[in-house]
């Protein structure tokens, strides 16, 4: 923490020495802060990316999470754990999950440090502060934070915003609601803006019980001259969210598609405090300094704070899993009983990151670093039982800390050789240190590993007039996540490492678009389920030594005239482990039994992604949006097994909008949006688990169905 505060104080100590000048929004020297130019990639740079500007996330923002406003964009897929976009979620692009995929807040790191994944339901309707998105695929520019294997998604919420009030309600299906207020002041005193969100959301879900109350706000003071800026923020999230991450098994599936098992385990009605409770704030502060017309400069120091716990009501315990001997109440001897556990975090993420970028003529060079510790505490508290005396008030049966620490530095350089060709470059050394002081199932457990990554980026570009063709290469490397290291000490994992190969064309025009994109991703030692049994007795992740992704990116646009247009995005793939085998478990005989499979695909990899949206101005100020989304067959496992897989599935989406705008208020919004028009019955993600018993292999498989046709209206009214 010490560091932190150091950071902060020189930070200030920097911008009160410096002359202060004016500023407005017509000087727009750092209005484009620079802690994105660092992260991000420019027109040019050799990278698969999507950009969504203000407008673009708005049209989109109903109350769903946030993956749910991304869904359009190339080799995406989404879910829901409750089946309606609100509470938990989850995004994959191409084929990789959320603990794969790079994300950061105005350049500051956002991947949980342990499992490396991102819950957005955490920072609940963090989309109404956000001025732009980028979404990188592939390796991509990231430069903060954890290994991007599958792309990278990068939210700007530093813009400086007009002046206004926005008062932004929204209700649906399932009890959903979303209501938001949104203030910005401008530029004050013409140095000084104020920017503040009060968010409130609510949703029974689809799924039975899947009952979700998030709160959050955002609030950020900034100062500006024509050097410096100087901005902090300070925004949080509070979720409660009933369990609804069991899925529903096959054979539930088809007579109940809402039936939930989270709290069954009590006898009578289901467990009704079976819930998620979390609650995340975070502390950014920034310092921009132009130093002349070739160097600038940024620092950020952050903090996040997280703490919460799940709660599960858990029947017929054994005392003695939880370190506690039989209890004797005088009559009867108790060796087990019902109770009610919360496994519980509580953590501090604390860092800075900085740049310093230097552009003059045709050269452009960023060199940048950061730095972040997190310090993690794991615990499990019994605050009920049903033989009563049985367990002490607030019993805690394991206490477990994680440290780990992450340093950074890398150098970017572009370089206009020609009018038409650009090079890219760009050296990343990455340092992780991390241990893990036990597990819950393994207290005795230690882990102390560290890593050493290098991971070059070098790519070129040919730009002439509306067209431009570029090829890159890109090599990332991973650390395993907290999960994969309670593989024990004989068989603990060893780093990912990532081999990127792209190359794309694209052809602009005013009212049309065109682009298509190759990718060969080598993948060396990627972390996959086998089925394999640890030497502590654990069924983790273990490493291949060679699979791959190829596929083809196509993207268009095409405005026909002022009241139609169309665009679109495909992705064609082929998604590979060469060799692998299988480890079932053998309930007859003892053991497992092992499986052999040449070249089968890698799970949630569909062959085939189609997205499509027509959009209709049938009269001024109002819209008519169809979009649709095609997503082939994803198998479960690394089988190939039909019997173990999602169906294929198309969804239809209908949004209809029309903007009003009077002498009274600025602007008033009725909008209506219609998910999965048709109802198709459609589920997006799921597990598998097989095993030997009775002389025959059983198969289970569970699924996240997604509601049927759902809706959400409402209004939003600018000041």
């Amino acid at each position: 923490m010490r560091y932190l505060l150091s950071s902060l104080l020189f930070c200030l100590a920097v911008l009160f020495s410096n002359a202060q000048k004016k500023v407005s929004l017509q000087d727009t020297s750092l209005l484009q802060p620079v802690e994105i130019n660092a992260v991000r990639a420019t027109d040019k740079t050799p990278v698969a990316k999507t950009d969504l500007s203000k407008k673009d996330i708005e049209k989109n923002n109903y109350g769903q999470d946030l993956p749910f406003i991304l869904n359009q964009t190339p080799s995406v897929i989404i879910n829901s754990d409750a089946g309606n976009g609100i509470g938990y979620t989850g995004i994959r692009i191409r084929g990789t999950d959320a603990s794969r995929i790079n994300v950061t807040i105005n350049g500051i790191p956002y991947n949980d440090a342990e499992s490396q994944g991102t819950y957005f339901v955490d920072l609940p309707d963090i989309a109404s502060s956000t001025g732009s998105i980028q979404v990188q695929r592939g390796v991509g520019t990231s430069t903060n934070g954890a290994g991007s294997f599958g792309g990278s998604i990068n939210l700007g919420t530093n813009d400086i915003r007009q002046k206004g009030i926005e008062v932004n309600n929204s209700v649906g299906s399932y009890h959903s609601f979303k209501n938001t207020l949104v203030l910005n002041s401008g530029i004050m005193a013409k140095h000084f803006s104020l920017d503040g969100r009060l968010s409130n959301i609510q949703s029974d879900g689809y799924i039975d019980r899947a009952k979700t109350h998030l709160g959050s706000f955002y609030a950020s003071a900034a100062y500006i001259d024509s050097k410096n800026s100087l901005r902090l923020n300070i925004f949080s999230g509070k979720e409660k969210t009933y369990q609804a991450w069991n899925g529903i098994d096959e054979a539930t599936l088809a007579i109940n598609r809402r039936y939930n098992s989270a709290g069954t385990e009590k006898p009578g009605e289901p467990y009704n405090n079976e819930t998620d409770n979390y609650t995340q704030t975070h502390y950014q502060l920034f310092y921009n300094r132009k130093i002349n017309h070739s160097w600038k400069g940024n620092m950020a120091v952050f903090l996040t704070r997280g703490k919460g716990y799940y709660e599960q009501y858990k029947a017929q315990e054994s005392l003695a899993d939880y370190g506690l001997p039989d209890y004797d109440d005088g009559t009867i001897i108790y060796d087990k009983t019902d109770l009610v556990r919360r496994l519980w975090l509580d953590n501090y993420f604390y860092g800075s990151v900085f740049s310093v970028q230097y552009s003059h003529k045709k050269t452009n060079v960023i060199i940048g670093g950061g730095w972040n510790s997190y310090d993690g505490k794991h615990f499990g508290e019994i605050i009920w039982d049903s033989v009563k005396n049985a367990i002490p008030d607030h019993y805690r049966w394991y206490q477990l800390t994680a440290y780990k620490k992450d340093l950074s530095g890398y150098a970017k350089w572009t370089q206009q050789i020609t009018d038409n060709w650009q090079t890219f470059a760009d050296m990343q050394v990455r340092y992780v240190d991390y241990r893990i002081n036990g597990f819950r199932d393994n207290p005795s457990l230690k882990v102390n590993n560290n890593y050493t990554f290098f991971n070059p980026k070098a790519g070129i570009t040919y730009t002439k007039n509306k067209f431009q063709v570029w090829f890159s290469y890109a090599r990332s490397a991973k650390e395993p996540n907290r999960d994969d290291f309670e593989a024990g000490i004989k068989t603990a994992p060893k780093a990912e490492i990532l081999n990127d190969f792209e190359a794309g064309a694209e052809l602009k025009d005013k009212n049309y678009s065109l682009g298509i994109n190759f990718y060969y991703m080598l993948y060396k030692d990627q972390l996959v389920l086998t089925g394999k049994i640890n030497d502590v007795g654990a069924y983790t992740r273990t490493n291949i030594p060679d699979s791959y992704r190829a596929g083809i990116e196509l993207t268009g646009a095409v405005k026909f005239n002022k009241w139609i247009s169309l665009n679109g995005n495909a992705t064609l793939s082929e998604n590979k482990i060469k060799n692998f085998t299988e480890y079932i478990d053998d309930y007859d005989n003892g053991g497992q039994q092992e499986n052999f499979y040449k070249k089968p695909d890698i799970p949630f990899s569909p062959g085939a992604i189609v997205s499509a949206s027509l959009n209709i101005i049938p009269l001024k100020n109002g819209e008519i949006n169809i979009s649709g989304k095609y997503v082939s067959r994803q198998y479960l496992d690394n089988t190939s097994k039909k019997s173990r897989s999602l169906a294929d599935y198309y969804v239809q989406d209908l949004r209809l909008s029309y903007l009003i705008e009077t002498k009274i208020v600025k602007s008033i919004k009725i909008f209506a949006l219609v998910n999965n028009l048709f109802s198709k019955k459609y589920e997006p993600n799921g597990y598998t688990y097989s095993y030997f018993y009775g002389g025959k292999l059983t198969t289970e498989n569970y699924y996240f169905p997604m509601a049927p046709a759902n809706f959400m209206a409402g209004v939003n009214i600018g000041f």
